[in-house]
């Protein structure tokens, strides 16, 4: 996002804008006075969170918002929705984009490197609605999209190495966002966009048990999620 006129914007064109705003509504719905809810990142999420400020300041509500980034903490401040911290409350459920899923509802998130606290959020909600439009389904989990893999900076060596043996056939630092070098992430972090063929229902666990891996983007076998189409 950026400033404009201390106005926050989305920073780049909006795919899909008319069906991500109807998504929006429908997560808007579901906001009830009291609620303790878990934002995620993303465009289809700040999409959702100007939608749920309507509703909020219509309806004379009361929630608290976790948010899973900064630029979303700062979208909330802007829009006076109140925030605080997992540690602090636990959320009643949780809403989020995605940029892959199939038809188990496995997803494939990260492009923003939010992956951490949106999987935190995720994992602590009794319930997680996933904002999804009709480019986001694929009949291969992997076919579009890298799967973002966080790692702590001294092991990125070891990380793509262990990656490769995984099945990685392509594994590259994430530079770019108008930065010269390699994207860190808010928890002071690299990113390791690793390219799989296949993808099985151990490999997110396979990954996270990399020494040096501090999360992944990718979401398998979460009960708690409900795609929103």
């Amino acid at each position: 996002m950026k400033w404009n006129n201390l106005n926050l914007e989305w920073n780049s064109h909006i795919e899909n804008e008319a069906e991500k705003q109807e998504l929006a509504k429908k997560v808007a719905s579901k906001v009830n006075d009291g609620d303790v809810i878990g934002f995620g990142s993303g465009s289809t999420s700040y999409i959702a969170i100007k939608e749920i400020a309507k509703k909020i300041n219509n309806e004379k509500l009361n929630i608290l918002a976790i948010p899973t980034s900064y630029e979303i903490k700062l979208l909330c401040d802007r829009l006076n929705i109140p925030t605080v911290t997992i540690m602090e409350y636990k959320p009643d459920w949780s809403f989020d984009g995605a940029d892959e899923y199939n038809d188990k509802n496995w997803m494939i998130k990260g492009r923003g490197a939010a992956m951490f606290k949106e999987k935190l959020n995720i994992v602590s909600s009794n319930k997680v609605y996933i904002l999804a439009d009709n480019t986001k389904y694929v009949d291969r989990l992997g076919k579009n999209h890298s799967i973002p893999v966080e790692c702590f900076p001294e092991a990125i060596k070891f990380v793509k190495k262990e990656l490769e043996k995984l099945g990685a056939n392509e594994c590259n630092i994430r530079t770019g966002r108008g930065k010269d070098g390699p994207i860190i992430t808010e928890n002071n972090n690299l990113i390791l966009d690793a390219k799989f063929n296949e993808i099985n229902e151990k490999l997110e666990k396979d990954i996270k048990l990399i020494p040096g891996v501090i999360e992944s983007g990718l979401f398998i076998g979460y009960n708690n999620v409900e795609i929103l189409k």
